[in-house]
């Protein structure tokens, strides 16, 4: 689903980076980077580890020791996915990679879909992999998961008026460019505040957006890291983006009233 006009002729995706946030995930890391190693075996990974105390860092190590195309970048404390994806923004811009790609280290983002991710990217400045449009989906979700993500999302589209279907969806391509083109140091989201926080900006900056369906799957191993809240982080800064988009577009068209009227005057004299 394209969510702005294509760009013809954009350059290929030559250099590709996988960026995985870890905050204690020993058990999921080796399994999701050997499948991602699998799947596009001409990307890069780099492991963000914000110093688990279970050792994820250690594995990280041993991990990248074995593989030229696995790197580790040790933060010392635990900032949030937010700031983690920023690091590894930066990490993938000061070494020329072509895209950056966002994924969970639990295997909810399937690495098996990221060729059909990095397929739509051929015409797209950021690719968003979406459990709410047709084909996508989510399993092992109970019912009231379901609920808040699909109402939150609503919500985001009806405040903010943007057609993208999965704005907190955190399974991403974006293009280096694009990236460039964003006030990246103006970010302070977490969460799925981030990732709408992210998308709104590309929005604004008429990006193209598209959105690939993908079946999310819940994590089998570990504790998930959302909580009441990060939701709650994010409702409040949508609706403050939406009072201040409004109020922009208020004010557009007081002026453009005005502009009208004084060339209306102007053309009776």
């Amino acid at each position: 689903m394209n969510h702005s006009p294509g760009h013809a002729s954009r350059p290929p995706l030559r250099r590709v980076l996988v960026l995985i946030p870890t905050y204690n995930e020993r058990e999921n890391l080796p399994l999701i980077v050997a499948r991602v190693r699998a799947s596009s075996p001409n990307a890069d990974v780099l492991v963000l580890d914000d110093s688990s105390p279970d050792g994820t860092g250690a594995v990280a190590d041993g991990l990248a020791g074995g593989d030229p195309a696995v790197h580790v970048l040790h933060r010392q404390t635990k900032a949030g996915l937010g700031a983690a994806y920023l690091a590894g923004f930066a990490w993938a811009l000061q070494r020329g990679y072509d895209a950056a790609v966002e994924m969970d280290a639990d295997g909810s983002h399937r690495p098996e879909q990221l060729p059909d991710l990095l397929a739509a990217a051929a015409d797209a400045d950021v690719v968003i992999g979406s459990r709410w449009v047709p084909g996508g989906s989510v399993v092992n979700w109970p019912f009231h998961r379901k609920v808040l993500s699909m109402g939150g999302n609503l919500y985001v589209k009806g405040m903010l008026g943007m057609s993208v279907n999965d704005a907190t969806g955190g399974y991403r391509v974006y293009r280096v460019s694009a990236l460039r083109r964003l006030d990246l140091s103006a970010v302070d989201s977490q969460g799925y505040g981030f990732q709408v926080d992210m998308t709104w900006r590309a929005v604004q900056a008429g990006m193209t957006i598209v959105e690939v369906p993908i079946r999310f799957v819940e994590r089998e191993v570990g504790e998930s890291k959302m909580s009441g809240s990060i939701v709650s982080e994010a409702m409040v800064n949508v609706s403050r983006w939406a009072f201040i988009h409004r109020s922009e577009q208020v004010r557009s068209a007081v002026l453009a009233r005005q502009t009208r009227r004084r060339e209306g005057a102007w053309h009776q004299l």
